[in-house]
């Protein structure tokens, strides 16, 4: 039983530390990471240029994109006056810690409950679920 506990005591240590790695990000920073995840590479100019009307100014964008490298989120390379930024958090890695992250806080971590919320919601029809249950085991095949 003392096994138990400490394992249980473990697995909650390594969760609540991934919780606390995850950065969640604003939506004004989501907007600026998804035009770069688009354009792989980027001057704050190429990225007003794809964001929404109407068109932030662009010290607020610069400012982002500042704090977005304070996040670990985007870094740059200088090319003469000018800084030509990249992301280094990848769409799919920043997705599964986001889906992780509300999976935790809205579904105890558990794809059942996820899956009964949209039944529930009626999000969602049985061929919707059938599908989702071929991948999971078209994913588990693979896996072996």
């Amino acid at each position: 039983m003392n096994n138990y506990k400490n394992s249980m005591f473990t697995e909650n240590l390594v969760d609540s530390k991934m919780k606390q790695q995850f950065k969640s990000l604003t939506k004004a920073e989501e907007q600026v990471m998804q035009v770069l995840w688009k354009l792989e590479q980027a001057f704050v100019k190429d990225i007003i240029e794809q964001l929404p009307n109407p068109k932030p100014h662009y010290n607020t964008v610069s400012t982002v994109i500042r704090i977005l490298e304070d996040k670990g989120f985007v870094s740059h390379k200088e090319l003469g006056k000018s800084n030509q930024y990249f992301p280094l958090v990848t769409k799919s890695t920043y997705s599964k810690g986001n889906v992780k992250q509300m999976m935790g806080n809205y579904f105890d971590g558990s794809i059942a409950n996820l899956l009964s919320f949209f039944v529930s919601e009626k999000d969602t029809n049985i061929e919707e679920l059938e599908s989702i249950l071929k991948e999971m085991k078209k994913s588990k095949n693979v896996k072996k």
